[in-house]
């Protein structure tokens, strides 16, 4: 439902229970003005085009904009197209450090993400925008959901957060993507478009641990889920996980978690069991 402003009779604002997600793509002439903001948070990431957003502020492709609740919303196309998509919400409490960005003006953040982040950005609002017209009495929370991982993409890029350089998010997401494929460092290098020895250098620096080792654990965690979640055997699961040798899969589990995957399966395991 949308509320007129009674300070501002043109504008409409409005109001969100937790969240409400859309895409524009305006013409000239498009403006919105809300002199005293919403109550909740605004997120808007242009897809193409150029958005005005007052103070000297643009977001052009690939920009991401915050605007904190309160402030004077007043934002239009700047030239001839803006296309953007975005999401009115109320954020979760443990969301909030995800929501400190570099300032650009008061009450407005921005964010320019690298062009891998930017497509993850836009892949989970266009789906926070689907599921919330789905049927699925679950439409909702999936949205949601679609916007806690765009927000967490956006993190990547928070330069007042741990930033990763944006080959590697690549080659982390294709070690998500491919657990039981060749993950050899030749191939995660070829992945981020860099030599093996730049990309080893570079993960080391950044991961805080050799390529290899990030993706054992990274196998090693997903066995662990399968063991929680699944009745499945563990050879079924080792093989899910990217090992080819269940007793070397079991001797690198029981290194990394302190039990072997039996032993883990009964004491953390599934209460399918």
């Amino acid at each position: 439902m949308n509320l007129r402003d009674p300070a501002e009779p043109d504008a409409v604002t409005p109001t969100v229970r937790r969240l409400l997600a859309g895409e524009f793509d305006e013409g000239p002439g498009y403006a919105t003005y809300r002199r005293r903001g919403t109550t909740d948070w605004l997120l808007m990431h242009t897809l193409d085009g150029v958005g005005a957003l007052g103070s000297g502020v643009f977001a052009g492709p690939g920009i991401t904009t915050l605007i904190r609740p309160g402030t004077l919303q007043d934002y239009g196309t700047a030239h001839d197209r803006w296309h953007f998509l975005f999401a009115h919400f109320h954020p979760r409490p443990d969301w909030l450090p995800l929501l400190e960005w570099p300032s650009v003006a008061p009450g407005i953040l921005q964010l320019q993400p690298g062009p891998h982040a930017a497509e993850q950005i836009t892949r989970a609002l266009s789906e926070a925008v689907r599921y919330q017209d789905s049927v699925l009495s679950q439409g909702e929370l999936l949205s949601y959901n679609a916007l806690e991982a765009a927000l967490l993409w956006c993190d990547t890029q928070n330069p007042k957060a741990a930033q990763l350089d944006d080959r590697l998010l690549r080659a982390i997401e294709y070690v998500d993507r491919n657990l039981r494929g060749d993950l050899s460092i030749a191939v995660l290098a070829r992945t981020s478009n860099l030599s093996v020895s730049r990309f080893a250098h570079l993960f080391r620096q950044q991961v805080g641990v050799p390529p290899q080792q990030f993706v054992e654990r990274r196998r090693l965690d997903a066995a662990a889920r399968l063991l929680e979640l699944t009745t499945r055997p563990v050879a079924a699961i080792a093989a899910d996980a990217g090992f080819t040798n269940p007793l070397y899969f079991s001797t690198r589990f029981r290194a990394h978690t302190g039990h072997s995957p039996t032993q883990y399966r009964r004491q953390l395991g599934s209460a399918l069991l």
